[in-house]
């Protein structure tokens, strides 16, 4: 078994059998936890990359795609290669980690896996992990940007009315009612459905992903099939790294993450708004 073809979604055990038998220069484990975590244990060999890293962090619009000289520096210390496979985790049940994919998807790196449960599973499961600070082998990472994962206003604003579109808003019911304000109007996107991004977690499964099959069912129930586009989005395109995640892993081949998000369409005075 290669690192090439592990599958996306890699159960903790999986890992550790993994890690185990092979000694993998391909193989890239980002961290993507808290600093503190990072620094009090990780998964042996982990790098850590800081979330924050991953968005732009720009008022009134943090949660936009870091620009390509961040990017280049950001993968480049990591040592990322088209021949690294990725493997992403963090410490809050994959929003994070599915930002982390979201972004090699846009700049067309497609071998990674996301470790399911993260860094709850594989500690609570009893997998050794370390607490010493490991660096990458820098590489001089090309950063070329595929807009195809990206939403963006104009393309959903004109789909809003097709039926061959939909959007996942990742955000708590109270944001997406209007009754908990986080941007300069409140509310929603026209024709969004609401899937709290917290619901795919299973908390008594180590934080791993909910039953698939349960969750196809439920996408297909409110109308986000795979056969359509698919935008998700949350306040700044962080909580819908997961379901951005999820999808991908269910083998839809068309969504978008919506980086600008909320504090984008909710701070703009030309978006429609329910």
């Amino acid at each position: 078994m290669t690192s090439t073809n592990l599958p996306l979604l890699l159960e903790a055990e999986q890992l550790a059998n993994y890690l185990e038998h092979n000694t993998d220069d391909n193989l890239l484990i980002l961290d993507v936890c808290t600093a503190d975590n990072y620094a009090k244990h990780h998964i042996p060999g982990a790098i850590h990359i800081s979330p924050q890293s991953l968005q732009a962090g720009s008022a009134p619009v943090p949660g936009k795609l870091p620009s390509k000289e961040q990017l280049k520096q950001l993968f480049s210390d990591v040592g990322l290669n088209d021949s690294k496979h990725v493997i992403a985790y963090d410490d809050e049940g994959g929003g994070w980690a599915g930002r982390l994919i979201w972004t090699l998807d846009v700049l067309g790196h497609k071998n990674y896996s996301y470790l399911n449960g993260g860094l709850h599973a594989w500690l609570n499961e009893g997998h050794s992990s370390e607490s010493k600070t490991n660096t990458g082998r820098p590489t001089d990472f090309q950063v070329t940007i595929d807009n195809n994962p990206i939403a963006v206003v104009a393309d959903i604003v004109a789909k809003l009315n097709d039926n061959n579109f939909g959007i996942w808003d990742a955000r708590s019911a109270e944001e997406y009612d209007g009754s908990k304000v986080l941007a300069k109007r409140a509310g929603h996107i026209p024709g969004a459905i609401n899937i709290d991004w917290l619901e795919l977690m299973d908390r008594d499964r180590n934080m791993r992903l909910i039953d698939l099959e349960l969750l196809q069912k439920r996408l297909e129930d409110v109308g986000l099939g795979k056969e359509k586009e698919i935008v998700t989005h949350c306040q700044t395109h962080h909580r819908s790294g997961l379901s951005y995640l999820a999808m991908k892993i269910l083998g839809y081949t068309n969504i978008k993450g919506y980086d600008g998000s909320w504090s984008e369409w909710g701070n703009r005075d030309d978006t429609p708004i329910e």
